[in-house]
């Protein structure tokens, strides 16, 4: 007999009292699962804080490039994961379309040396692991602006994967000249080349929207994340990452009607009035709403029965050079 959602809630809450383990959940995930959290944050925020949990077992609640980040800061935790997803941006880019974007600015004259690789942190470990050989580095949304500043003091070409809105924004933001691999420009005359890489939600959003609600609400803000299309971001008034996003709106007076540009479960649990989801679509993450409370269940039921499912694992080099591309983001 299927159990019911406060049932599943019950039974989880025995489990997580019982076992060594810290439940932790991203931003967007679905209520019923983020409300069964002891950690809630975006991508690096979690991964930072389970750094000084002492639980034997994170069960992260997420996609799995964000589990892969807990267990190349945290080598010796356990982490395991209701629902191994996959993040779509992160499926854009692997290894040998990280090599094949090297050698496409090799071809235009520009030598791997004179090339400083920023991988944004929705990617997956091995593609942090080829960043940080070459000398480069991860950013998240919060912070790219800073990385890249900090990297064009190298004197290299930056580029920056996988995702193209993020790294555009930035460039725009900063005055610099940016391009798209596979897109039209040339590699020696831009500041910064981006990976054709973006996220699906984020493209739901249209300028169309934004001129929606400024018709039916005047004096309404527009927040977005810096994933969404450049021109989305060029009409709004606020553009920051999930936790600036956050901060912005919940810094807002009761009355002041904003609209927002990022998933939707998170705008949905923002603020009781006054919010608006900037689409007529819903932005869900297919990915991120995977994982249901049975999934979390069963996930912990597998830990206390001594078999735990949904292991993430990371081999020895892939972390070292992972972990290393972290390390100079964070010494930052």
């Amino acid at each position: 007999m299927k159990l019911t959602n406060e049932e599943l809630k019950q039974k989880i809450i025995e489990l997580k009292n019982r076992l060594s383990v810290t439940v932790v959940a991203h931003f967007y995930q679905r209520d019923e699962v983020f409300e069964m959290a002891d950690i809630t944050g975006d991508s690096l925020e979690l991964a930072m804080k389970t750094k000084d949990d002492n639980a034997e077992f994170v069960v992260f609640c997420g996609v799995a490039f964000m589990g892969q980040s807990v267990k190349v800061l945290s080598p010796h935790k356990r982490v395991v994961m209701p629902k191994a997803a996959c993040c779509a941006m992160a499926r854009m880019i692997d290894g040998i379309y990280f090599d094949n974007s090297i050698k496409f600015l090799e071809e235009r004259g520009i030598t791997k040396e004179n090339i400083l690789p920023i991988t944004y942190i929705n990617s997956n470990a091995d593609v942090k692991a080829k960043v940080g050989e070459m000398g480069g580095l991860v950013c998240t949304s919060s912070n790219a602006k800073k990385i890249i500043t900090t990297a064009l003091g190298e004197g290299k070409k930056i580029l920056f994967v996988p995702d193209r809105c993020l790294g555009q924004n930035i460039a725009n933001q900063m005055g610099l000249k940016s391009m798209v691999i596979g897109h039209e420009g040339n590699p020696s005359e831009v500041d910064i080349i981006c990976y054709d890489g973006f996220c699906s939600v984020h493209q739901l959003f249209s300028v169309d929207d934004i001129n929606f609600y400024r018709k039916k609400y005047p004096g309404i803000l527009i927040a977005t994340h810096p994933e969404c299309d450049p021109a989305i971001c060029d009409a709004s008034d606020f553009v920051g990452s999930t936790s600036q996003l956050i901060k912005f709106i919940q810094e807002l007076p009761a009355e002041q009607k904003v609209a927002v540009g990022t998933e939707f479960n998170m705008v949905n649990r923002l603020r009781p009035k006054n919010t608006y989801i900037l689409s007529s679509t819903k932005p869900e993450c297919p990915t991120m709403n995977e994982t249901t409370l049975e999934d979390l269940y069963l996930t912990l039921k597998s830990i206390d029965d001594g078999k735990p499912i949904n292991e993430i694992e990371v081999d020895e080099t892939t972390q070292k050079w992972a972990k290393i591309a972290l390390e100079r983001m964070l010494a930052l």
